[in-house]
């Protein structure tokens, strides 16, 4: 056995270790009973401290000192450097640290749903201000003198900066708002989707969809939460979806979001299974995959058709007359307080709110006293209108009752990766509308399995994105689709 060895067989019990932990947070979410969240605390306390034990476990840091690089391939290598990383930040967490930081987050997340369910954010406040704290001394920690905020941000997406990403939304926010001051200006606006449907007939459509986009019910499963996840990776990859007797299309493109998200895990090259590299390269990587099944080929005019008669199989007449009054509905601009329910051309001024928002909390430029009236000021000068209640507003998202800084961006870049990953998929598949329109995606799910989540995380996140669109990164080809997606949608 060489170090390298020696190095892999630990990391993978390490990797399947952490799989046992994320099962029970899908069991918390999914069909925990209510009452077992104090104990569910305590276990996941005591994972997260023997996950952490291995993550700094001295004899990696041997192991990697060992290893000859210039005797590895890519493979070996990528492996090396995902393992270094973790390490180097699992050491600079005392393990203390992190075993509070999982016992007060689990905690945490039971305190906001009933916070949530009561409309009373006072109740959450004292608790997201220990969370605050725990997570900025690990973000001190980590950052060792530098930005605590960009430490943060190196969890989700490897690479980035607060700086670039502000950027990049400085530019993709005056487009945005400016489209959809014309959009509500327009006196075209498609007919909205109205009536009741039964949310058992809605399970089974959605579990139709999940097949349709390739998900393997054979390593996977759809359940029901409050908010639509996906969990696990390589044998085992679940989702969660959510009925409104009002609204399918929540529970249908809710299903197609993490269908995308688990395709990407499903689709990683088995032989990267418990490696580093058996999960996607970045959360905004992964973004990428689940907007463009949800966006850019489950909301396309061609897929629309195939849905609508779905749609008529499944609930009969249901108010909307044609294929195209159908695609209207189901990209119509609506207003709203969710960022989950939002639109294309919406979602993104959702997600640049939580970015600024939560950047300044972990910079101290927020206090969390101060965070409801932010949030609700930030909201009415972006949207036009007042949040009516905190569940609408800041108490909208567990992200942060969890502890997940830094999580929130990766939302955007993953629509900013999609749209120059779109770009060259229609490219490389003129004919994909076709296909579409008979409800088969094989090709552009193939393109994207090929081109980007078979490679798991062997390269960097830009790197995938680049490598499989041949071009830089950039913003410009998200808002090129939505300018011409829209403008012609409302004849502006």
């Amino acid at each position: 056995m060489t170090a390298y060895d020696d190095l892999m067989s630990f990391t993978r019990d390490t990797m399947a270790l952490g799989q046992v932990a994320g099962r029970l947070g899908w069991d918390q979410e999914t069909v925990m009973p209510r009452g077992a969240a104090p104990q569910r605390a305590e276990e996941m306390a005591a994972m997260e401290s023997v996950l952490h034990a291995r993550r700094t476990d001295p004899r990696v840091g041997d192991w990697l000192a060992a290893v000859d690089e210039k005797t590895l391939d890519n493979v070996g290598r990528a492996n090396i450097r995902e393992i270094r990383r973790s390490f180097d930040r699992a050491s600079k967490v005392p393990a203390t640290l992190a075993a509070r930081i999982a016992r007060v987050t689990s905690e945490a997340q039971g305190i906001w749903a009933e916070a949530r369910a009561a409309n009373d954010v006072s109740a959450f406040l004292p608790t997201l201000s220990d969370v605050i704290m725990l997570k900025r001394e690990e973000g001190q920690a980590l950052a060792a003198g530098g930005n605590v905020y960009d430490a943060m941000l190196q969890d989700y997406e490897p690479g980035a900066t607060g700086a670039d990403i502000e950027a990049m939304f400085a530019a993709m926010r005056p487009v945005l708002s400016d489209l959809r001051a014309a959009v509500r200006d327009s006196a075209a606006a498609p007919k909205r989707l109205e009536g009741q449907f039964d949310e058992s007939t809605q399970m089974k459509l959605t579990r139709l969809l999940a097949r349709t986009f390739g998900y393997d019910m054979s390593h996977g499963r759809v359940d029901k939460a409050v908010h639509p996840f996906s969990s696990g990776s390589g044998l085992d990859v679940r989702i969660t979806t959510r009925t409104n007797p009002a609204d399918p299309f929540n529970c249908f493109y809710s299903t197609i979001h993490e269908v995308g998200h688990a395709s990407y895990e499903q689709n990683i090259d088995r032989a990267h299974l418990l490696t580093p590299l058996g999960s996607g390269a970045s959360m905004g990587v992964h973004e990428s995959q689940s907007r463009i099944y949800e966006n850019q080929i489950g909301r396309s005019r061609a897929f629309t058709g195939w849905l609508f008669g779905q749609m008529k199989d499944a609930f009969g007449d249901f108010g909307i007359a044609d294929e195209h009054a159908f695609y209207g509905a189901v990209n119509r601009v609506n207003d709203g307080y969710i960022r989950t329910e939002a639109d294309e051309l919406q979602y993104n001024l959702h997600v640049l709110l939580r970015f600024d928002l939560e950047r300044a909390l972990m910079q101290g430029d927020l206090l969390v006293s101060e965070l409801e009236a932010a949030w609700n000021d930030r909201f009415e000068a972006d949207f036009g209108y007042p949040v009516d209640k905190p569940s609408n507003g800041v108490l909208q998202d567990v992200h942060w009752s969890v502890g997940l800084f830094g999580y929130f961006p990766t939302y955007s870049l993953g629509n900013v990766y999609a749209g120059c990953l779109n770009e060259a998929m229609r490219t490389a598949l003129p004919d994909l509308d076709a296909d579409l329109a008979q409800g088969d995606t094989s090709a552009a799910t193939g393109w994207l399995r090929e081109n980007v989540q078979r490679h798991g995380g062997l390269m960097l996140p830009r790197d995938v994105i680049e490598t499989a669109s041949a071009q830089k990164v950039s913003e410009a080809p998200l808002l090129d689709y939505l300018n011409t997606k829209f403008s012609v949608l409302y004849r502006i």
